[in-house]
């Protein structure tokens, strides 16, 4: 068994075994965007570090935003700062930060565009992300695990033929629809950059990954198939066949009853899902793989009783089978931290 996953007791860390399907004393615990705007010690150090990509690119203060809510909060799991169009820039499309906007991208919609990405350069450029991983190895507690993670092609393909976000995501849609071939050359670089980025990750240090398929649900059933699906499934095979212990996450998110097969279709350990999925259907997904989610990020922000009742009824439905607790997506920046402290609470008290 490799190391990277085992604490100095010799066994594996709860996460890890939650995630590989193990019987385990409780659910563990972590959420999406647990490091961010949420906190005050990260809005100073955004401030600080002057721009985003300045915060992403430097090892010391991205392990540093890593880092913050562990010091308030006991989650089982800590996930890498950086930001999923990091790859894009490190392909060599140029990537802006805009205050009010994210991401901005010059768009890549065409063949001679295209043959401008290149990964001859990717890991010199990702190099202060794969320090971070390993500075984050030698920092977190020994109970918590690592988690690194990537955007899956789709998702990211829509930021970098869309040129920011979007909330149709057409041009990637059409590109798919109208030209196969050559989306697909896309699609295919991008499994193949994103195997390398993951497999580099986990050689640095990271326990666990995790795939963010964030515009899974924009595809109909065919071209979820061959644009999700599928590419997910190279990309884990891949990793099992070079890290065949370090458990892989994936979170197609929003897709409904396309969440039926994907564990079996794409071979991830765990599937996240999102808060609109049914409690009752994710019991069905706990036959065939681990479930991570679900509580409404909304519900976290209000807090209280309404937060407490929904996530028992969580904990009650899925607790006792394969589980990590989650979020159905990330905290929300006007989340009061207060809030994030007492989930933990409860969560961490709960007891199958």
């Amino acid at each position: 068994m490799e190391p990277a996953a085992r604490q100095e007791t010799g066994r594996e860390k709860l996460l890890i075994r939650a995630l590989k399907g193990a019987a385990v004393e409780r659910p563990p615990v972590w959420l999406m965007r647990q490091a961010g705007r949420y906190l005050p010690e990260y809005r100073e150090l955004r401030a600080r570090a002057g721009s985003f990509l300045n915060l992403c690119y430097t090892p010391e203060l991205a392990a540093e935003v890593t880092l913050q809510p562990l010091r308030r909060f006991a989650f089982d799991g800590a996930i890498l700062f950086a930001d999923l169009p990091l790859l894009a820039d490190a392909l060599g499309q140029k990537l802006d930060y805009r205050e009010g906007e994210g991401p901005v991208l010059e768009p890549v919609r065409d063949e001679a565009a295209l043959a401008q990405l290149s990964m001859a350069r990717m890991h010199d450029r990702l190099g202060p992300v794969y320090e971070t991983v390993r500075r984050l190895r030698r920092q977190l507690p020994e109970e918590v695990t690592l988690i690194g993670f990537a955007g899956a092609p789709w998702t990211l393909a829509t930021y970098m033929v869309q040129g920011r976000g979007s909330q149709d995501h057409a041009e990637a849609k059409r590109w798919a629809f109208r030209d196969e071939v050559g989306f697909g050359r896309l699609i295919h670089l991008l499994v193949d950059a994103t195997t390398e980025y993951l497999s580099r990750q986990i050689e640095a240090g990271a326990e666990a990954v995790q795939i963010f398929d964030s515009w899974a649900s924009a595809m109909p059933e065919a071209g979820f198939a061959r644009w999700c699906i599928e590419p997910v499934g190279m990309i884990v095979r891949r990793l099992k066949s070079r890290h065949p212990h370090v458990p892989v996450i994936a979170f197609p998110r929003a897709v409904g009853i396309f969440y039926a097969g994907f564990a079996e279709a794409t071979g991830a350990d765990a599937v996240g899902i999102d808060s609109c999925m049914p409690l009752s259907f994710a019991q069905k997904l706990q036959k065939s793989c681990t479930v991570q989610g679900n509580l409404d990020p909304q519900l976290l922000a209000v807090g209280g009783e309404p937060m407490r009742r929904e996530s028992a009824r969580i904990l009650e439905m899925l607790g006792r089978g394969r589980f990590v607790f989650n979020l159905g997506h990330g905290i929300l920046p006007d989340t009061p931290p207060e809030h994030v402290g007492a989930l933990v609470e409860q969560v961490r008290a709960w007891r199958p």
